[in-house]
């Protein structure tokens, strides 16, 4: 038995096999052919074609739309005389190994796309490597399966998951994952939360020591993997699992409740969402609506830029099916890890969390702006939706973008398109520059929403995907929580609410602390709801602005985080540990 210590990420127990999941290709091996092995050669290369396209004509067994379409155009390149001739008379030609021939083959291919005025030429170097990567694996013999093709249930072991790679996998056959890299902010973290799977990241090797096949136990509540358990490990773990099971039982019987304090303040707890489908989970967990609904993820779930029409109809989902819920929608937040190359690469860039992102981006290509704001626009008279704009630094980029709004506006009206003409608002909170100067900001927009995974990171100047500095991302800084209370109090002195849609929102550790600070909303994954109602349920705000003025007076984090612990065992609430 070997046990891995991490980072806890979403706060539930699973048992299974291990799935060691890679993109990365072994090394390519270089060598020449002597005269007699050239045609043996060609005959690999042609049975790794075969092989290709028969994976892929299995792959699409089930599939249909968009996907369809992209496995097809992959089958066509395959077959394609003018591709795999040229492979095969550069083998014959210069008698180097085909793996070799094909990597330059590919390059070549790469560099002349590149170079193309067409988007679409552009688009396809992502389908050239696939290609060749499907080809190389079959010439390795290195057997890949694809995230969305799982058939069994599986513990997920990784260096890293792209976002893409996380929404496309198939959910209902992950059980847990175990990844190298990641903290609780990641936006791989972000996902296994919203998809309510049990993780442990920032593991830093454990896909290197780990096999497909051994039996894992990942404990998402302690930050734990467990390799190769003994079946006394087994026994307890399968326990504890059943009482967990219970636990969420009991909880969801607060749905029908509202969050409010003992004394009568009405705390609203809504949802944060990356696509349409966690509806269900929103409702079922009892959400007052939406508090951020991250559309990116609808473009880097797509191979094309997604239209007006497919934007429209995905928020139209949304809305309609939260009914008289609000569903709070923020505007595109691409850059970081979040990264589209055929929208922005942040190779581009020497620090891309500093650099071209979010609201910066959107204010850079009006075009794609506008098509996002008219598709809200139009999806708005189904029901309650408010707009929000991230990563706000200055009074400027609220004024741009509202002047971006007010032109979609414009363009609806003379087409005769209907929308709610009084939409509220936001602006997002991430920086220290818009703390500061909360009280400018609070007189453009209709409320805040504090997103504190960004404002952390930048408070401290901690890179939250950096398993090396993990352990200076701390949300009980006094920085932190001093901007929390400088912004919470220039909203309300301006007479607008102020929410948080950030990880901290989430965590029953900071509900009492986050309560007394004064915050009117809390938005996190759905799961996490009926724990926090029930420690709101549990309070008064006199009570918590008591602790909080205790707290605001103590140095440093873990002073805050011995106080904030010894209060939940007080009140004996779990998870106090």
């Amino acid at each position: 038995m070997k046990k891995f210590k991490g980072i806890s990420v979403f706060p539930g127990i699973a048992i299974g096999p291990a799935f060691v999941y890679s993109t990365e290709l072994p090394p390519i091996p270089r060598y020449y052919l002597q005269d007699h092995h050239v045609e043996e050669e060609l005959q690999r290369f042609r049975g790794a074609v075969e092989r290709a396209v028969e994976e892929i004509e299995r792959i699409k067994e089930g599939q249909q739309g968009e996907t369809v379409k992209i496995l097809d155009s992959h089958l066509l390149m395959l077959r394609d005389p003018e591709f795999t001739g040229s492979v095969e008379r550069d083998v014959a030609e210069s008698k180097r190994n085909v793996e070799w021939i094909l990597l330059e083959t590919t390059e070549s291919y790469v560099e002349r796309l590149k170079d193309a005025d067409d988007d679409y030429l552009r688009e396809r170097i992502y389908d050239i490597r696939d290609i060749a990567n499907r080809i190389l694996n079959h010439l390795l013999y290195r057997e890949r399966i694809l995230l969305s093709d799982l058939q069994e249930e599986v513990i997920l072991v990784c260096h890293d998951l792209l976002p893409s790679e996380a929404i496309q996998m198939n959910k209902r056959m992950v059980k847990g994952i175990a990844m190298d890299a990641g903290g609780r902010t990641s936006h791989t973290a972000i996902l296994a939360r919203a998809f309510e799977i049990p993780s442990v990241l920032g593991l830093s090797e454990i896909s290197r020591q780990v096999k497909s096949g051994q039996t894992l136990i990942v404990d998402g509540r302690d930050g734990v993997v467990i390799v190769d358990p003994t079946p006394e490990v087994m026994e307890q773990y399968q326990q504890r699992m059943r009482e967990v099971e219970e636990q969420a039982i009991q909880l969801l019987s607060l749905n029908e409740v509202p969050g409010e304090t003992r004394d009568g303040k009405r705390i609203f707890l809504r949802a944060n969402i990356e696509v349409p489908e966690e509806v269900e989970s929103v409702l079922a967990h009892g959400a007052d609506g939406i508090g951020l609904f991250r559309t990116e993820f609808l473009f880097m779930h797509s191979r094309h830029l997604p239209t007006e029409e497919e934007q429209y109809a995905a928020y139209r989902e949304v809305i309609e099916q939260m009914g008289d819920r609000e569903v709070i929608i923020r505007t595109l937040d691409l850059g970081g890890e979040k990264v589209i190359p055929r929208l922005y690469d942040a190779h581009d860039e020497h620090n891309p969390i500093l650099g071209w992102r979010a609201i910066r981006f959107c204010l850079a290509n009006p075009h794609i702006f506008k098509i996002q704001l008219r598709a809200i626009l139009r999806a708005s008279i189904y029901g309650k939706v408010s707009i929000m704009f991230p990563l706000i630094s200055s009074q400027e980029e609220v004024v741009m973008g509202l002047e971006i709004l007010d032109q979609v506006k414009e363009e609806l009206e003379r087409e005769g398109i209907p929308f709610e003409r009084d939409i509220p608002v936001g602006a997002m909170i991430e920086v220290p520059a818009a703390a500061l100067t909360a009280d400018i900001l609070a007189q453009k927009v209709d409320f805040f929403s504090i997103g504190t995974n960004d404002l952390i990171q930048y408070t401290l100047a901690t890179d939250r995907g950096n398993e090396r500095v993990a352990y200076l991302y701390q949300p009980f800084h006094p920085a932190v929580l001093r901007l929390i209370q400088m912004t919470v109090d220039h909203a309300h002195q301006a007479g607008i609410p102020v929410g948080m849609c950030g990880e901290m929102a989430g965590d029953p550790l900071a509900t009492f602390v986050l309560i007394g600070l004064g915050l009117d909303e809390l938005s996190m994954s759905p799961a996490s709801i009926p724990e926090v109602k029930r420690l709101v349920r549990s309070t008064s705000v006199a009570e918590c602005e008591e602790f909080v003025g205790a707290i605001l007076q103590l140095k440093s984090h873990r002073d805050v985080e011995r106080l904030v612990r010894e209060k939940m065992e007080e009140l004996g609430h779990v998870g106090a540990n």
